[in-house]
């Protein structure tokens, strides 16, 4: 049972040891909180009977406490009993001790579905001005405006770097428990399966210093040996009429498939394949090609991600590896259904500027800035139109430092003459030190940047260059 419950005012709190302070930060977020959006969806999945529940503020208001402080159950409770704050965070009416215990936080939490939250924080955006459609009946769409800006990122998960000869060990480590467990439940004596030797050409590899081409395959070789030759252990005792639990069926399946991959990237010589596994605890963690320079791959979720306004969003969330152009067309519709219009402009990397996407934005006039398809045009004031229009949205999408501060004087003229690093001459200033003059320039990314002043030193002392 579910009863509707009015939201409480900070004024309505009854404190007796004072008044509390409005610019408090727990005061400040519960202003933002959409608590009613929270209370229809909260409520909807109660019925007419039984016992009160706690209120959709309390319950929520008691999940986003514990993921701000990063606590247990146990002592969030402490803190919601000891902070007047925190219970008028979550709709207490006067202070007093905490109204519910560590273990209802578990009901709190399967009472919020992943669509309930996805709802309550999109009411918690601010409706930009730019969705207001106008109202000539004309059937012409608004203007567009605003700046929507793309980008991909990845996740990475808490899991060992992979490598092909420890994986391999893994599983035959685990093949072998099975066995064992399987032999004591079914009262059969233990096969032979060369434990110690298959260790022993484990870490004559994993311990040497110079690992050769050639040892590595060998020692893949034996790994697979083993591997097939307990996975055919574990096939004869189910057929005598040994039963695997769910637990270790799961685990079979993923010792099958991985000896699957390894076996036939072992066989073609390849070191990729389709739904690679790289780890036995985290099985559905794929590896993630992003080519930077820290790491050329990484192992966890990719994310494609929108930011309007500051506002950050995700449009996609998967393991499995994808190009996130062909994702431009969702993050337009979504942009289009919350603000009512087109984006003016798009911010995103050379990726997304394929021909589909081009003519897409051409057709809805949204400008997407980068350097165009194919040849470069014949007339020199188009491509500076274009270059200064490239620098510009590369400015905002960029901070001011990582595009002005360079490493060498050479490097930063020869971007000034292409046209990506505009300047502005400066009066020439003398050092007291040196008694030499300075050129100086100042960049025109930014109004105000201070971070910005370029400055040559003539190899002339006492002229002025």
């Amino acid at each position: 049972m579910y009863k509707d419950n009015s939201q409480l005012r900070m004024e309505d709190f009854i404190f007796p040891y004072g008044k509390l302070d409005p610019e408090n930060d727990w005061v400040k977020l519960a202003a933002l909180v959409p608590w009613e959006i929270a209370e229809e969806r909260y409520a909807a999945r109660f019925v007419n009977n039984g016992h009160p529940a706690h209120p959709a503020r309390m319950a929520l208001g008691a999940l986003l406490i514990q993921r701000r402080l990063k606590c247990s159950d146990q002592w969030l409770v402490k803190h919601i009993g000891e902070n007047p704050y925190l219970q008028y965070f979550i709709g207490m009416k006067e202070y007093g001790p905490c109204p519910f215990g560590a273990s209802t936080l578990v009901a709190f939490r399967k009472r919020f579905s992943e669509e309930d939250l996805a709802a309550i924080l999109e009411a918690s955006v601010p409706k930009a001005e730019t969705g207001k459609q106008d109202d000539s009946d004309d059937g012409n769409d608004p203007p567009n405006s605003g700046t929507l800006i793309l980008d991909a990122t990845c996740c990475p998960a808490d899991i060992a770097y992979p490598q092909d000869i420890d994986l391999l060990n893994q599983v035959r480590e685990k093949a072998e428990k099975t066995v064992d467990e399987l032999c004591k439940a079914a009262g059969q004596k233990k096969p032979r399966m060369y434990r110690k030797r298959a260790r022993k050409d484990y870490l004559r590899l994993s311990k040497s210093k110079k690992r050769s081409g050639k040892a590595i395959r060998s020692a893949i070789r034996k790994q697979l040996q083993y591997i097939r030759r307990d996975i055919r252990y574990i096939a004869e005792l189910v057929q005598k009429g040994a039963k695997l639990s769910s637990k270790q069926a799961d685990h079979l399946n993923i010792m099958t498939t991985v000896y699957e991959q390894q076996r036939l990237m072992f066989e073609s010589g390849t070191h990729s394949i389709p739904r690679r596994i790289v780890s036995l605890a985290q099985p559905w963690v794929r590896p993630i090609v992003r080519g930077k320079a820290h790491a050329n791959t990484e192992f966890g979720s990719k994310l494609h991600i929108s930011l309007v306004d500051g506002y950050a969003r995700i449009e996609r969330l998967d393991f499995e590896p994808f190009n996130e152009s062909e994702d431009l067309w969702r993050a337009v519709a979504r942009y289009r259904e919350r603000y009512g219009c087109y984006p003016e402009r798009i911010l995103a990397d050379k990726i997304y500027r394929s021909r589909q996407t081009l003519a897409f934005c051409k057709e809805h006039g949204i400008r997407l800035s980068g350097p165009a398809l194919g040849k470069p045009p014949k007339a020199p004031g188009l491509s500076r139109q274009a270059k200064k229009l490239e620098y510009q949205d590369n400015c905002d999408r960029a901070w001011c430092k990582n595009l002005c501060k360079r490493n060498s004087t050479k490097s930063r003229m020869t971007l000034r003459k292409q046209g990506r690093l505009g300047a502005e001459a400066l009066p020439n200033r003398r050092s007291r030190r040196t008694g030499r003059y300075a050129r100086r320039w100042r960049c025109e990314c930014r109004p105000g940047c201070r971070d910005n002043l370029r400055e040559r030193v003539s190899q002339r002392p006492g002229r002025r260059t």
